[in-house]
């Protein structure tokens, strides 16, 4: 089978409707490295990058409230700095650069789930203003 490993993804594809941070960006700890005494923090197989981790509120309707909040892996060299906060909004907006997902099976449900991976969080874009025609000049004869 050709595909194997991460699926390469866009935001928008995991993302419809945006999503909002709910948590802080927390180091991976690689619990089968570490011991009592000895704390090991988790490297992505593949690029070798520290792994950390995320929450975020999915903000599409249609997601039962149980499966809203899900936990974004950010691979990087050194800590990723969230957003800023909006004025106004109670919770941050982020967006995600680099995404993929890992299908597996959840051992405890039985049920197919997803790991989703980003190399980057930053501030939503806005959407660019429309382009309108020039204004025609009238000449008058």
């Amino acid at each position: 089978m050709a595909l194997q490993g991460p699926i390469p993804v866009s935001f928008d594809q995991v993302f419809p409707h945006g999503c909002y941070l709910v948590g802080e960006v927390e180091q991976v700890k690689d619990f089968d490295a570490s011991t009592s005494s000895r704390t090991v923090y988790a490297k992505d197989k593949t690029t070798g990058e520290l792994v950390w981790q995320i929450a975020v509120m999915d903000a599409d309707p249609a997601v039962k409230i149980s499966q809203k909040t899900v936990a974004v892996k950010i691979l990087a060299p050194v800590q990723p700095v969230p957003p800023p906060p909006v004025p106004g909004l109670p919770i941050t907006p982020v967006e995600f650069d680099g995404m993929t997902v890992t299908p597996y099976v959840n051992q405890s449900t039985g049920r197919l789930a997803y790991s989703i991976r980003a190399t980057s969080m930053r501030a939503p874009r806005t959407a660019a203003p429309a382009k309108h025609a020039p204004a025609s000049k009238d000449t008058a004869a």
